[in-house]
C-alpha cells in the first residue's frame, strides 16, 4: 500500500498532544485496510523517523493508528513541521 493511501491524516487533540509529550506516540487516522507493517513503513517514510511500535484501534468504521517512535526522532519535532503545534 502506498504511504499516501496507508495515511489519511494526523490528529491533533487534547489526548494526541498529551502522547507526543509524555509517550513520544503521533495518532494518525488511517485506511480501514491498511496493516500495521503497512502503518509503520508510510511514516518511516513519510516523515523520515524510526517507528518502534504500532497500536490501531477501529472504532465506528474509522481507523486510528497510535505509532510510537524511536528515541532519537521526538514526536514534537515531527507534529511542528506538520503545523500541529
Amino acid at each position: 500500500m502506498e504511504p499516501h493511501q496507508a495515511i489519511k491524516f494526523p490528529l491533533s487533540t487534547e489526548k494526541s498532544i498529551r502522547l507526543m509529550e509524555s509517550q513520544n506516540q503521533l495518532l494518525f487516522s488511517v485506511d480501514i485496510a491498511a496493516t500495521k507493517e503497512d502503518i509503520k513503513s508510510a511514516v518511516e517514510k513519510l516523515f523520515k523517523v524510526k517507528v518502534t511500535d504500532v497500536r490501531t484501534e477501529i472504532s465506528k468504521g474509522n481507523k486510528r493508528a497510535y505509532v510510537r517512535l524511536s528515541e532519537e526522532s521526538q514526536a514534537i519535532d515531527v507534529a511542528t513541521n506538520l503545523g500541529l503545534m
